[in-house]
C-alpha cells in the first residue's frame, strides 16, 4: 500500500491543490475523487488539501470508512493517521503526519466508490449543520473531544470483533461538529461515543469471560 510521494510538479496540479474554501467538504471530496490525472491518492495528499480546513474533514475522511462498506485494506491505510491526527486535537498541535503515513496510498478508483456512498449522506448531513453553541467547538473544549476521539481512534485500529463502527460513527459526528462549528452535533457526537465505549466494553468483557472458560474447560 506504500507509493512514493507525488512531486511539487503533480501537487500543484492535482489534490495537492489548495480548495476553493467556500466549497462544501462533500464538493471537494468528488473533486478530488474525480480527477482522473492520478492513479492513487496518498494520504499526504488529502492532508494538503484539507489543512485550512484543520482537523474535522481530516477526521471524517479517516474515520468515515470504518463506518460504510470499502475495499479491503482501506482502513489500515487510514486508521494511523487518524490516531495522530486526534492526539493532536487533542494537544492543540496543527495537524501534521509522519513521511511514512503520508506516503501510504489507496487507488483512486478505491477511494472514488467510497465518495460515491460517502457524499450523499455527507451533503444531507451539511444541510443539517450551522454554528451554535460554538464555545464546544474551540478550545478547552475542543481539546476534550480530541481526547474523546484519540480514545476512539486506539479502539479502532485494535481488532476488536465489532469494534469498529459505532466508534466510527461518533469521530465522524465530532468530526461535523468541529468543521461547522456546531455543538449540537458535538453532544450527539459525545454521546455516541459513550455509547461505543459501553458497547466495546461490553465485547471484549464477553472475549474475556469466554476465553477463561475455555481455559478452565482445558485445564480442568
Amino acid at each position: 500500500m506504500l507509493s512514493p510521494p507525488p512531486t511539487d510538479e503533480s501537487a500543484d496540479a492535482r489534490p495537492g491543490a489548495e480548495p476553493d474554501a467556500t466549497l462544501r467538504l462533500s464538493e471537494v471530496l468528488s473533486a478530488i475523487a474525480a480527477d482522473e490525472t492520478r492513479e492513487r491518492i496518498a494520504v499526504g495528499d488529502l492532508l494538503k488539501v484539507m489543512r485550512e480546513r484543520a482537523f474535522g474533514p481530516l477526521m471524517l475522511i479517516f474515520a468515515l470508512p470504518n463506518v460504510l462498506p470499502t475495499p479491503p485494506g482501506t482502513s489500515s491505510v487510514l486508521g494511523a493517521p487518524l490516531v495522530f491526527l486526534t492526539a493532536q486535537l487533542a494537544l492543540g498541535w496543527s495537524p501534521w503526519l509522519p513521511p511514512l503515513i503520508a506516503r501510504r496510498s489507496i487507488a483512486r478508483k478505491d477511494f472514488a466508490a467510497f465518495v460515491s456512498k460517502a457524499t450523499p449522506w455527507l451533503a444531507r448531513a451539511e444541510k443539517l449543520l450551522r454554528p451554535r453553541f460554538g464555545g464546544l467547538a474551540h478550545p478547552p473544549a475542543e481539546n476534550i473531544v480530541g481526547v474523546m476521539c484519540f480514545v476512539l481512534a486506539l479502539i479502532l485500529v485494535l481488532p476488536i470483533p465489532l469494534g469498529n463502527m459505532l466508534p466510527a460513527l461518533a469521530i465522524s459526528v465530532l468530526a461535523l461538529g468541529i468543521l461547522e462549528r456546531d455543538g449540537v452535533w458535538i453532544l450527539a457526537g459525545m454521546a455516541i461515543a459513550v455509547a461505543s465505549l459501553g458497547v466495546v466494553s461490553g465485547v471484549v468483557w464477553a472475549f474475556i469471560k469466554a476465553g477463561l472458560y475455555l481455559l478452565h474447560q482445558l485445564i480442568g
